[in-house]
């Protein structure tokens, strides 16, 4: 159901359990009042990234704001749809997706990727169908807009219309395996991570109404699907998986179940993690390989480039952090026991920001601290080393700007030569 981030503002942790939980988290100081205008980070031309509005709904009234990944060439391409979570709250305040790491993974293999937002979420249009404790109900709601997006897909040039595979993550899943009840044209498997939906309202029994709902499934079931679940998932455990796996496959479901253990803090979150590609893509491998789906990289992407090192400070020297007051301080001491990948940033108005785990967490500093702050921003340090080169910046917020522009003709080349590079925008 969950997604990023865990926000802190001011005072202690408040923790939000999110689709990409506990450790993508993003924490602040904000010294004066939030600006209204946000800062629009540049898209990821390694990946030939574009955000586009695909027709949906009954009337094909509402728009789903749809981020697409692509090699380089006209295709056609077999494709992957990634469906997201929903995290607590409005679902429009809710950020744009992207899963950039297992989209390069299957661009890497000559993939085209589609991250669609579902109704009522970000910018898309229309309204965000909630069922209550009715899972079943709220899975096949999110289906229809999945449906929409495959069924637009299939119409696009560039598209292999006979090879397409359909993952979620979370409450997208949940959206996933509610699909599987129907006969859909050229998907071959689905692939359910942490899929799930939680409830805490209306004294919803919402585990037993998940199992329900995954029977349900089960019983329609006319797609393969892998499943994959982590033992310290915070919002779905061992034993609820096992009941919601049992129901679908005595059902007549057809799924197999590969729990991988523990992974970091909370595997609820493992697909959104840059070290998440280790656990998953072995059993996802196999999975594609029984569905005549591709598997082997035959294209390269541009790696990031990385921030050089600087010789200001040792990276646990917390006096060496230019601007901050005690409390600034005090949150760097707390920064230097998170996860990797990490960054820190700060700027002469006092202002502090620091972003952990998840995509671009250097980013997602910079950005946050943006706009929060009188000044520019400042990256101090990133994981485990000091890049602050001991200058001040004047003038307006372009450090993130001139951080992620991208390489003009960038994107994913064949496996002779990569070119491009620019860091990826992030979600938060």
């Amino acid at each position: 159901m969950y997604r990023e981030p865990v926000i802190t503002t001011f005072l202690p942790r408040v923790r939000t359990l999110a689709h990409q939980i506990a450790s993508f988290c993003v924490a602040c100081l904000a010294l004066f009042p939030l600006f209204s205008v946000e800062q629009e980070l540049p898209v990821d031309f390694r990946l030939n990234e574009q955000v586009i509005m695909i027709a949906a709904g009954p009337d094909l009234s509402a728009s789903l704001q749809t981020t697409v990944f692509r090699p380089n060439g006209p295709g056609p391409f077999p494709l992957l749809i990634i469906n997201h979570g929903k995290e607590p709250g409005e679902p429009h305040s809710q950020a744009r997706d992207r899963f950039i790491f297992m989209a390069t993974a299957f661009v890497k293999r000559g993939y085209a990727v589609m991250v669609p937002m579902r109704q009522g979420f970000a910018k898309s249009t229309g309204v965000y169908a909630d069922h209550g404790c009715d899972m079943t109900a709220n899975g096949h709601a999110q289906a229809d807009d999945v449906f929409d997006v495959i069924t637009f897909a299939r119409g696009q040039k560039w598209i292999d219309d006979s090879r397409i595979v359909i993952a979620g993550q979370s409450y997208g899943g949940l959206a996933t395996i509610a699909l599987g009840t129907q006969s859909v044209a050229g998907v071959r498997g689905l692939i359910n991570f942490a899929g799930g939906l939680r409830d805490d309202g209306n004294h919803c029994d919402w585990r037993s109404e998940l199992v329900r709902a995954f029977g349900s499934y089960g019983a329609s079931n006319k797609i393969p699907s892998l499943w994959m679940y982590g033992t310290n998932d915070s919002l779905f455990g061992p034993d609820l998986v096992a009941r919601m796996h049992n129901a679908f496959v005595n059902s007549g479901g057809r799924a197999r179940l590969h729990e991988f253990g523990a992974f970091k803090r909370d595997s609820h979150g493992m697909v959104a993690s840059r070290d998440g590609e280790k656990i998953w893509w072995q059993e996802a491998e196999k999975f594609l390989r029984e569905v005549g789906m591709p598997t082997e990289e035959i294209y390269t992407v541009a790696q990031a480039p990385s921030l050089a090192k600087s010789n200001f400070a040792r990276v646990d020297d917390i006096d060496a952090v230019p601007f901050l007051s005690e409390e600034g301080r005090a949150a760097y001491r707390e920064y230097l026991g998170k996860m990797t990948p990490r960054a820190f940033a700060v700027s002469a108005s006092g202002a502090w920001c620091w972003a952990e785990e998840g995509e671009d967490p250097d980013t997602r500093a910079l950005a946050t601290c943006a706009r929060k702050s009188a000044e520019p921003c400042q990256l101090y340090s990133v994981d485990d080393y000091v890049v602050w080169q001991g200058k001040s910046v004047t003038g307006d917020s372009g450090v993130i700007a001139s951080k992620l522009a991208p390489a003009p003709g960038g994107g994913a080349n064949d496996s002779t030569g990569a070119s491009g590079a620019s860091g990826p925008g992030a979600s938060m």
